[in-house]
């Protein structure tokens, strides 16, 4: 999996390295959203919520594009206890975006690619102070921009898997945002 992870980096690295600067177009995005636990996860914990921010890079009259974006995410324990899963996480993502009608101002995309995820337990439940740690994971989702002109809306729903001892974390959340920039 760490093979994946390098790879999907090194790809993404790639891909912002080969787009002439004066030809990208760049983009900045703000949003936010719930999220779903998944797996072993759910188990533990409900519904949750989340922010993101990013900067995407895309070449013009290119399908490809990078995306990096940084996240908060917080959920509660599924206990009656105050118990919160916090995540902070930052992701690497090539950005695949369907060609369509050029006077067209929907535009779908898929977007996948690799992270760094923090994960810490808080609230007042908590015992002693358990720290955090940082894990690795991939991501995978799809989405899609409603532009006009150099703004627009966007929404996108991701796989994340967060490779952790036992099984791994998994969640996928679904934001809902605003895009700055590009055409």
């Amino acid at each position: 999996m760490r093979g994946l992870s390098i790879g999907a980096a090194a790809l993404a690295l790639g891909l912002l390295l080969g787009a002439p600067a004066a030809h990208a177009q760049a983009e900045f995005s703000i949003g936010g959203g719930v999220g779903i636990p998944l797996g072993d996860f759910d188990d533990a914990a409900k519904l949750g919520w989340q922010g993101t921010a990013a900067v995407s890079f895309a070449p013009q009259n290119a399908p490809i594009g990078f995306q990096i974006d940084g996240s908060y995410a917080q959920y509660s324990d599924d206990s009656p206890l105050d118990i919160k899963s916090q995540f902070i996480y930052g992701t690497a993502n090539a950005v695949y975006r369907f060609a369509t009608a050029q006077d067209s101002r929907f535009h779908p995309y898929i977007i996948g690619g690799a992270g760094v995820y923090n994960l810490k337990p808080t609230g007042d439940d908590v015992i002693g102070d358990p720290g955090s740690e940082t894990k690795f994971g991939i991501n995978a989702g799809a989405g899609f921009d409603v532009k006009a002109g150099g703004a627009g809306l966007f929404v996108e729903g991701r796989f994340h898997n967060i490779f952790t001892e036992g099984s791994n974390t998994t969640f996928i959340p679904i934001n809902v945002g605003i895009r700055l920039g590009g055409s």
